[in-house]
C-alpha cells in the first residue's frame, strides 16, 4: 500500500513515450469538455441559442488552441489555417475528409457497442437515438454556417447541406425532384448496412434513430420543412436503397411555397 512519503509522480518525470501518451489525454479532456459546455448550455439557454454561442466559441477557441500549438511544433498559421494543410493536394484533402468520415463512423459504432456490452441493445439503441436529438441539429447548423446558407434557404438549401454531412463521404446517395415543392432522399448505399448483408445479417433495425436524425436536420436547415419516413429498416426496401425520405414545404394558400 503506498504511503504518503512516497514520491509523486509529476509530467517531468516521464518519458517521450508517456508524455505522448498524456498529450494526447489531454487532447481527449479538451474535445469531451467542449462537449460538456455545449450539452449544458443547450440545457441552460436553450438549444438554439446554444447553436449560435457554439459557432462563435469553437472559432474563438479554435484561433487561440492552433496559433499556439504552430508556434510550438514550428508550422505557420494562415487566415486561422495551418499551412501544412494548405500545401497538401485537393486529393489529399479529399480523402482527409474521408478518413474523419470513418473516424467519426467508428467512434459511433465503437460508442454503440460500449453502451450495449455494458446495458444490454435497449439502452445502446436508446442512447444512440437520444444522441441524434443533439447531434443531427448542431450538424446541420454547422454546415449551414460553413456554407454561408441565409436563415431558410428551403429545399434547395437542404439539398446542398446533405452533400456536406458526415454520413455524404461514407455512402452512396441521391436526391430525386418530387414536384416543385418536395424532394426524396435515398440512401442507396449504406456502410454500416452494407457490411451487415456481406456477413448475412439482417439490416439493422435504425428507423427510430432516423425519424430523430432527419426530421431535425431538415428542421434545423429550414423551419419550414417537413420530413416523412418512405421506408427504413426494419421496413422492407427495393435493392436501390437501403432508406429513404421524403422533405417538403407546404404550399401557402396561394399555391406558392411558403
Amino acid at each position: 500500500m503506498s504511503d504518503v512519503t512516497d514520491p509523486v509522480r509529476l509530467p517531468e518525470d516521464f518519458d517521450q513515450k508517456q508524455l505522448t501518451r498524456l498529450i494526447i489525454d489531454m487532447f481527449h479532456r479538451i474535445v469531451i469538455h467542449h462537449g460538456l459546455w455545449f450539452a449544458e448550455a443547450e440545457r441552460q439557454i436553450g438549444k438554439e441559442m446554444a447553436l449560435e454561442v457554439v459557432e462563435r466559441v469553437f472559432r474563438q477557441s479554435f484561433e487561440i488552441q492552433i496559433n499556439r500549438l504552430g508556434k510550438r511544433l514550428g508550422f505557420d498559421v494562415d487566415d486561422g489555417l495551418p499551412e501544412p494543410l494548405l500545401h497538401l493536394s485537393r486529393e489529399t484533402l479529399l480523402s482527409i475528409l474521408d478518413d474523419l468520415a470513418k473516424n467519426w463512423l467508428a467512434n459511433d459504432g465503437i460508442w454503440f457497442q460500449g453502451v450495449e456490452f455494458t446495458r444490454g441493445m435497449f439502452d445502446a439503441k436508446r442512447t444512440n437515438d437520444s444522441c441524434w436529438v443533439h447531434f443531427s441539429p448542431f450538424e446541420a447548423q454547422s454546415i449551414k454556417t460553413f456554407l454561408g446558407l441565409p436563415n431558410n434557404p428551403g429545399l434547395p438549401g437542404l439539398k446542398e447541406a446533405l452533400g456536406f454531412r458526415l454520413y455524404a463521404r461514407l455512402n452512396k446517395q441521391s436526391i430525386i425532384e418530387d414536384g416543385p415543392n418536395a424532394l426524396v432522399f435515398e440512401m442507396n448505399e449504406c456502410r454500416v448496412q452494407t457490411a451487415r448483408k456481406r456477413r448475412g445479417l439482417d439490416d439493422y433495425p435504425c428507423k427510430s434513430a432516423g425519424m430523430v436524425e432527419y426530421p431535425y436536420f431538415a428542421r434545423s436547415i429550414d423551419p419550414r420543412i417537413e420530413t416523412e419516413c418512405v421506408g427504413c429498416p426494419p421496413d422492407g426496401h427495393p435493392e436501390e436503397w437501403y432508406c429513404a425520405w421524403r422533405f417538403s414545404i407546404p404550399e401557402a394558400g396561394d399555391g406558392q411555397a411558403i
